[in-house]
Parts: structure tokens; C-alpha cells; sequence
């Protein structure tokens, strides 16, 4: 008898490595067409919420009664706005040019918003036109939030999704119904719109030509911003180390270093002389050095948090220590640069390194256990996509953060903008921080990974998992005084965020919160008008203090926190003396070039 035959194993086709590949190129295209956003995401999110909506008919009860309470109160404002407007309209009539007589109630606007700040927007059709507008922005915020059984980052996503669209068809947006954009069309006889399809016209040949904003061209670097005199005097395949010149006879002995973050240009801190906090900075009698990081291209796509912080922060570290020695430095991080610096210190004080004096935040967070709405952009599926982009390019795009921040700030980045220069034919006033925003910069692939994984996923700093070395660090081995700047109305790190380091260090730690954004707040020189900011000095192992209970009790003070951070920099450091030479060539440091060096300047 013969044996039965054994089946072989098939062989296969596409091996494992070729299956990824395909998956990663097809998943690049994916993200190109949909701007980097998940459409699997999407899908689920929607899904999650439109079935547990369904099987919860409490919810739907609530919302048709409120469905129900909107449209009356939208049918009484429109019968009695139209019978008011048919009322004033004949009086006028009668009594010529005599002013009409003013209702005896006005009519109620139960719901109010910044883009109809325009008086008009309470005059018949405009007031029932806004009123529809912003219920039914009222009822999808309803809808969209609370509904059980939903998880959080779906509903959060739904949410913001809705709010988007829903953007999308203000009336305020439109020629037609907007008495603002009609008043001006009237009063100019259309030369708005004619300007306006100017400035459209000229935006998007700008767009397609893949050229810079115009303001791009208004404010050169090295000249207008970026100005203040110094030298370069390292510089790697990373990041140039810029020393600026001193202006006063005596400066402090400890040098002021700052780590701007890698996603930006660092003149954010030196924009024009008179809001350069760089400039501030060496007037007050500081001796100020910069980090100016290299715009990465495809050379620089597996560099990572690591190299950042050894070919970066360590290596600043190194360079002002022979030029300056023996005397500590005031570490100041901005952003993700922060987030960096934190690491860095906490690396140091867990290796005995005292080489630090003090350390500064601007707007950087340390736990993102609660990072804000830039997290709606951050879970796997998104992160997915986005590797998969990077797998190709080497790096992050500018124009691709950039689209998150658009989403974030739609009604500042799109709508009002589009109203403005386009049917009011307005273009915005020439800013030396716009200029700046618009010389975006790219991030490496693994860096771009390493810390949306490492901080915005797993949040390894605050719950000590992080790695430095190959051992992990903690914030609370921090000893040295710290200062931390949130800004009240931060879309990238929500100053709440930004407290949490009151969590993770027993440190002295002065908390400082001042009005305006993200960047604003943190350009906030003296004499800048409608500034104010908070400020409170937590002893070293003093009780902690919840973040709506810090701002409760926390005293106002008119003006720039500028001065106050000056105060506490020079509390914390020695007599002045006479000024650090430039360089240090004996040391391997010496004078490359005239500040701002090269690397800011590569687009």
C-alpha cells in the first residue's frame, strides 16, 4: 500500500517584509489623500457614537426637546424681529428723517459669539440667520458629548469634527449674510471684492508655486528679526550654538542658555528689537547663548530624541562651560525644546551633574496625561499613517503640522482670514511674528515618532519609564529652582497641562500664568499693551495646590512678566562681573560667524 500523501506547506508568495512595504507605500498614499488625517479613525469614531446614540433614547428625548425649544425660540425672534422691521420701516416713512423711537425690550440673543460682534448682527433677517446658526452649533455640541458607552477620544473627535463643519457654514462666511461684508460692498461699490479676489488670486499662485507668504519678504533675517548681534560659535550636523554680544559694562556670571523647540525657528525669541526677549535678555545684563537647530532633511530622517539631547542640549552645555567656566547655567526651554531640557536636567541631577543653576519652561509639558486638543490628532491609527508619510519623505512636513494647527484654529487660521482679506479686501497689518510663522520648519522621522509614542501615547516621562542612557529619569531628582511660564489660551500646551509639573518635582517651583497664547504670551515685552499675568512661588517640598484653586488665589499684576523672571534670574545668581570673552578657540570653540548663522536660514 502506499502512503498517504502529506500536504507540503504552501510556499509563499509575498514574503513578510514585501507585505509591509506594500502596506506602508499604500498607506502613504492614503495619508497624502486625506492630509494625514485617519479615515479609519473617522469611521470608528463616528460608528462608536451614531450606534450607542441610537440605544440610548434618553439622550435622543433630550435632544429632541431641545430641537424643539430651539425652533420655537427661532420661530418667535423671526415674527417678532419681522414685525418690529415692518413697524420701524413705516414710522420711518411717516416721520421722514426724524430717528426711529427704540423697542421697549430688546430682542433677546440668548447665545453670543465673537464672529457677530458687529452691531447689525442684531437687525432683522441677520439676527434669526445667526441665531439658527449658533442653536445648531448648540444642539451637535449636545449630541455629540455625553453619551454613554462612547469611548472618550471618539466622542472628543465626533465633537470637534462636528464643530468644524459646522464652521464651514457660518453665515458670517458668506457675501450674502453678512451685513458687515454687505455694508462695505455698498459703501465701496464692490471695490472690497475686487481687492479681495486680488488677494485670493495672489495667495494661490503663491500656493501653487510653493513659495513663501508674502510677509516672508517684508522682514529679512539677520536684518528686521533675528538681529541681535552675536556669533556662532559651534555648530554639528544638529543644532548651531549662538553667543550673543554683550551690551552692558558687568553681566551675571551665569550664563542664560536656551533650547528653543525643534518644530520652530528659535528667533521666536529675537524677532524685532523692541519684542526680542533675546535682546531684553543681554540689555538686562545677561550672557545669553541660543540653540539654533538644523532644518532636517532626508540626511537627518533617524535622529531622535537622543540626539537631540546629546548632539543638542549636552553639546551647548559643553561649549558654554568652556567658555564660560566654572559657573552654572540658567537652562531655558521653550515648547517641545521644555520638554527636551526636562529630560536633560532630570538626566543630570540623576547623574550628580550640578552644571545647572536653574531651569525654565515656556509653555512645556512635562505629564501629557491631559496635553489638550492637539491629542484629537494623536492615537495609533493617526500615528500610523503618519510613520507610513515619514517612511517615505524622511521626515515631517511643515505644510502637514501646520494643517493640525489649522484645524485647532480655524476661525483665526481660515474663516476670519478668508472674510477679512477676501470679501472685505483687508489684508492683515505686516506682524514680525507672522513673519515667523511662516518660516516653518520639517522634524525628523524617528524624532517625530519618538516623542508622540514616547510622551503623547505613553506619557513615559511623568510616569518614569522614560530612557536616558538606557536608565530611567525622573523630574522629581530636580533640586534646583524652577521657573515655569503657561499662557491662559494655549492651544498647543493648555496651561493646566503645563502645572502638572507641580506633580512630578519637590522643587521650588515659581508658576506663572499670563493672558494671551501660545506665542504671544510668551512675547510679552514691557510696555506691550492689555498684558497681565499670575504668579506664584511654591516652596521645595511645600503642598500642593490644584490648578483652579491656584487661580483663584493667585495675585494679579499688571504688565510683562519679563521683569519678574529678570528678578528671580538675578536672585539667583552672583555679583556681575566683566563680560565672557567670545568663543573660546584655546577650547575648540571658536568664532564660525556673524549671528544668525546658517542653519536658520535653510528653508
Amino acid at each position: 500500500m502506499r502512503s498517504p500523501k502529506i500536504p507540503t506547506r504552501p510556499q509563499a508568495i509575498v514574503s513578510e517584509q514585501a507585505a509591509r512595504l506594500l502596506d506602508q507605500k499604500f498607506q502613504a498614499s492614503v495619508a497624502k489623500l486625506t492630509g494625514s488625517q485617519s479615515p479609519a479613525l473617522n469611521t470608528m469614531a463616528f460608528f462608536d457614537w451614531a450606534i450607542h446614540l441610537l440605544v440610548s433614547p434618553g439622550k435622543q428625548l433630550v435632544l429632541a426637546q431641545l430641537a424643539q425649544q430651539h425652533l420655537q425660540q427661532l420661530q418667535s425672534l423671526a415674527i417678532e424681529s419681522a414685525a418690529l422691521g415692518m413697524e420701524t420701516g413705516m414710522s420711518k416713512a411717516l416721520r421722514g428723517n426724524q430717528p426711529s423711537p427704540e423697542p421697549s425690550e430688546p430682542i433677546p440673543v440668548p447665545i453670543s459669539d465673537r464672529r457677530f460682534k458687529d452691531p447689525a448682527w442684531s437687525q432683522f433677517p441677520f439676527n434669526v440667520m445667526q441665531q439658527a446658526y449658533l442653536m445648531q452649533e448648540k444642539w451637535w455640541q449636545e449630541a455629540t458629548r455625553d453619551v454613554r458607552g462612547v469611548d472618550p477620544h471618539h466622542s472628543e473627535w465626533v465633537s470637534f469634527a462636528a464643530h468644524q463643519w459646522l464652521s464651514m457654514f457660518s453665515p458670517s462666511n458668506f457675501l450674502w449674510s453678512n451685513p458687515t461684508v454687505l455694508k462695505r460692498t455698498m459703501q465701496e461699490s464692490g471695490a472690497n471684492l475686487q481687492r479681495g479676489m486680488r488677494n485670493m488670486m495672489e495667495d494661490t499662485q503663491r500656493q501653487l508655486a510653493h513659495a513663501p507668504p508674502a510677509i516672508s519678504e517684508e522682514f529679512q533675517i539677520g536684518k528686521d528679526i533675528a538681529a541681535t548681534p552675536g556669533k556662532v560659535v559651534f555648530r554639528n550636523n544638529l543644532m548651531e550654538l549662538i553667543q550673543y554680544t554683550p551690551t552692558t559694562k558687568q553681566v551675571r556670571p551665569e550664563p542664560v542658555l536656551i533650547v528653543p523647540a525643534w518644530i520652530m525657528k528659535y528667533y521666536i525669541l529675537d524677532l524685532s528689537p523692541h519684542n526680542s526677549m533675546i535682546k531684553y535678555l543681554v540689555d538686562q545684563g545677561h550672557t545669553v547663548f541660543a540653540i539654533s537647530w538644523k532644518n532636517p532633511g532626508l540626511a537627518e530622517h533617524n535622529l531622535g530624541m537622543e540626539d537631540y539631547l546629546e548632539r543638542g542640549l549636552f553639546a551647548a552645555i559643553d561649549a558654554i562651560n568652556a567658555i564660560v567656566p566654572d559657573k552654572k547655567i540658567h537652562a531655558t526651554g521653550y515648547c517641545l525644546g521644555g520638554t527636551l531640557l526636562s529630560i536633560g536636567a532630570a538626566a543630570m541631577a540623576r547623574d550628580d551633574d550640578d552644571r545647572l543653576a536653574s531651569m525654565t519652561l515656556f509653555a512645556a509639558q512635562t505629564d501629557f496625561s491631559e496635553p489638550g486638543e492637539l491629542a484629537l490628532f494623536i492615537d495609533e491609527s493617526q500615528l500610523n499613517l503618519l510613520e507610513a508619510q515619514m517612511a517615505e519623505t524622511g521626515y515631517l512636513d511643515s505644510n502637514q503640522m501646520a494643517a493640525a494647527f489649522v484645524w485647532l484654529r480655524s476661525f483665526d487660521l481660515v474663516w476670519s482670514r478668508m472674510v477679512n482679506e477676501y470679501l472685505l479686501g483687508d489684508r492683515a497689518r505686516s506682524m514680525d511674528l507672522m513673519a515667523w510663522n511662516a518660516d516653518s520648519t520639517r522634524m525628523p522621522a524617528r524624532m517625530h515618532t519618538d516623542y508622540l509614542r514616547q510622551m503623547f501615547l505613553h506619557n513615559d516621562l511623568a510616569r518614569g519609564k522614560y530612557l536616558v542612557g538606557g536608565r530611567p529619569v525622573v523630574l522629581n531628582d530636580l533640586k534646583l529652582p524652577i521657573y515655569v511660564v503657561g499662557t491662559e489660551s494655549d492651544h498647543v500646551a493648555p496651561w493646566k497641562s503645563v502645572y502638572k509639573i507641580h506633580l512630578l518635582s519637590d522643587a521650588e517651583i515659581t508658576f506663572v500664568l499670563t493672558n494671551s497664547g501660545h506665542n504671544a504670551g510668551i512675547v510679552s515685552e514691557p510696555g506691550h499693551a492689555r498684558r497681565h499675568f499670575r504668579e506664584v512661588t511654591r516652596e521645595h517640598n511645600g503642598k500642593y495646590m490644584a490648578a483652579d484653586e491656584w487661580a483663584q488665589n493667585a495675585p494679579v499684576t499688571e504688565g510683562s512678566w519679563w521683569l519678574s523672571w529678570d528678578k528671580w534670574l538675578n536672585a539667583r545668581s552672583g555679583e556681575p562681573t566683566a563680560p565672557p570673552a567670545m568663543g573660546a578657540a584655546k577650547g575648540g570653540y571658536p568664532v564660525l560667524e556673524d549671528a544668525p548663522g546658517l542653519y536658520v536660514l535653510e528653508r
